[in-house]
């Protein structure tokens, strides 16, 4: 079941959810708007000829209240609020639709597990033909929160938890991973 603006409210007013800091107008019918941050990476693209998942890709960091992203080109970024889950809980992150209509591509694997808590890193990829301009502080994204039947056995608690700041992929880390 997803979650109404009523039931949003409760559980923020409860505790049972944590998004903070927190405006009211942030707050729709089914979902919480999520605002950016000024806290990017992106791949050092000098650094290596190409990615893999063995070994962990070197990011430039960028700390400003304004960016540009040009044409075709892929940026990782943070949202202002840290936002903690409970073990019942899940989110799906889904980019607004009036910045989706500029071309800007808004993603995180679009899945929030039950139990996380931190920053959401999400990925931006500009698909049009022209530079998009980013301001920290403007509504980027919308978490839609949904209910489990019950609360998770093995509630998230992985090599993300905690995140502050933009957070590179940490996939090398997986288990399954060959090195």
């Amino acid at each position: 079941m997803i979650l109404s603006d009523k039931t949003i409210r409760h559980y923020l007013k409860t505790g049972k959810l944590v998004i903070e800091p927190l405006e009211e107008m942030q707050i729709q019918p089914g979902s919480v708007d999520l605002r950016l941050g000024n806290h990017y990476l992106r791949i050092a693209q000098h650094k290596a000829a190409v990615l893999d998942l063995i070994h962990k890709p070197e990011y430039e960091e960028i700390i400003q209240d304004e960016v540009v992203i040009p044409p075709h080109s892929f940026l990782l970024a943070t949202t202002r609020e840290y936002v903690k889950l409970p073990d019942d809980l899940t989110s799906f992150v889904e980019g607004r639709s009036s910045i989706g209509r500029l071309g800007l591509f808004i993603q995180n694997s679009g899945w929030v597990d039950p139990g996380f808590e931190g920053e959401i890193t999400i990925e931006l990829y500009n698909a049009n033909i022209l530079p998009i301009k980013l301001v920290s502080g403007v509504r980027i994204c919308q978490l839609v929160f949904a209910e489990l039947d019950q609360a998770a056995a093995n509630p998230y608690r992985g090599k993300y938890q905690g995140q502050r700041k933009a957070t590179g992929s940490r996939v090398m880390e997986d288990v399954d991973i060959k090195k």
